[in-house]
């Protein structure tokens, strides 16, 4: 306030040039007229998660759990991460009916540690899927595959990823909140295990995306448009996907989950995004390289949203996120400097205040990670300063279709 003070009777007398200060005024003005809002959207967002659904619990199986669920793994070349996911499912009790491994003709081994695991679980099954056709993405291909070859005694199907790691009463559980809460379909946040210090520093930046656009996971009222998912394990009433087609309305999605529960949503199904951090573990990727190049290919979500929306939540992402740390620093050196106006002060809190929600955000996510077997897991806490970086990711993905995804070479 003493420099404000200094500085306005020093402009009177002449001895600063006002144009600066008139120029730097208007900047940090404009510029606070859309930040504003947007923190607000923000912390109105982020306030739901006092109300958000609790955590999923383990729970024990019932007999009329007996046979309900026919369970749906897609693979391609996973022999190097699969083992912890079949030895998961294995797990499971008497309410899965079946275990069906959808390969799309791999060329590792992964058939073969399927077979292993079929040797002492009969539940287990492998199958292939038919080749790919032009308009669908491999991953939701093998699902429908998966879903069309399953007991029609089952009432629900669970797809799940072959990175993750099932606790053995994950069924259970779903199948629990399901009847309990009367919901159709349920995907869960999982809890990441996380090994390596770039993608200990990256990984969370990216998570963060996420939650400022849609909430945490177990946030009630979402609009169907703004649902969201995770495929990694996907848990819904069987009548209700062959209701809506398997998994057609999604086939040409590089997001194909968020997709589809956004079409299953708009039927006035009750779906569910919970956070299920306490039963499924999964190792995504392999390092901040590939973090960057798989994750980061999907997260702009456009394949299950307008145009519009990808492009507001961008310009969101940007005000919130991506320029709390550069305007901190910017607005901090112009004050430090003496070229203190009352703009340069709102803006240097407004953004401080964004930096120090962003840092207790980090502690507020920590339970999602596995962090037990990682190297330098300290640089967690500083996936803040990965924040620009996370969403010029989603910038390149918002301008880009896709042409790899997990072994598979895509057309224009």
């Amino acid at each position: 306030m003493t420099n404000f003070i200094l500085h306005t009777g020093m402009t009177r007398l002449g001895l600063v040039n006002p144009q600066a200060f008139v120029f730097q005024d208007v900047f940090f003005f404009g510029l606070l007229l859309i930040q504003i809002p947007a923190a607000a959207i923000l912390l109105s967002r982020l306030l739901k998660g006092a109300i958000r659904h609790p955590p999923l619990q383990p729970q024990l199986p019932k007999p009329s759990f007996f046979g309900a669920v026919s369970v749906i793994v897609p693979t391609l070349n996973e022999a190097d991460r699969i083992s912890p996911c079949l030895e998961g499912l294995t797990r499971q009790t008497y309410e899965v009916r079946e275990i069906t491994i959808v390969d799309s003709r791999s060329i590792d081994k992964t058939p073969d540690l399927v077979r292993a695991a079929q040797a002492t679980d009969p539940r287990f099954r492998l199958i292939s899927d038919d080749p790919l056709p032009s308009d669908w993405v491999g991953r939701p291909w093998a699902l429908h595959n998966g879903f069309l070859a399953s007991s029609p005694n089952s009432e629900w199907i669970l797809g799940i990823d072959a990175d993750t790691i099932p606790h053995p009463s994950l069924v259970c559980s779903l199948l629990e909140t399901a009847s309990t809460e009367d919901y159709d379909l349920i995907t869960l946040s999982p809890r990441f295990i996380l090994k390596y210090p770039g993608e200990l520093w990256l990984q969370p930046a990216l998570l963060m995306t996420l939650v400022y656009r849609f909430g945490a996971a177990g946030e009630v009222g979402s609009s169907p448009e703004r649902v969201m998912a995770n495929g990694q394990c996907f848990f819904c009433r069987r009548s209700l996907l062959t209701q809506v087609g398997g998994y057609t309305s999604a086939k040409g999605s590089f997001c194909d989950d968020v997709t589809l529960v956004r079409n299953i949503a708009a039927t006035g199904a009750k779906v569910g995004f919970l956070d299920g951090a306490n039963i499924l573990k999964v190792r995504m990727y392999e390092g901040m390289a590939e973090t960057w190049n798989e994750w980061g290919r999907s997260l702009d979500l456009k394949d299950a949203a307008s145009p519009t929306q990808v492009w507001g939540d961008l310009a969101f992402l940007i005000l919130v996120q991506a320029l709390p740390l550069p305007l901190l620093i910017f607005s901090a050196w112009i004050v430090y400097s003496g070229n203190t106006t009352l703009p340069a002060l709102i803006t240097l809190g407004l953004n401080g205040s964004l930096m120090a929600m962003r840092i207790a955000l980090n502690g507020a996510i920590l339970q999602s990670y596995d962090r037990s077997s990682a190297k330098g897991a300290w640089l967690f806490w500083l996936s803040p300063l990965a924040d620009p970086a996370a969403v010029f990711r989603i910038f390149l993905s918002s301008t880009r279709k896709p042409k790899s995804w997990r072994g598979r070479t895509y057309g224009a």
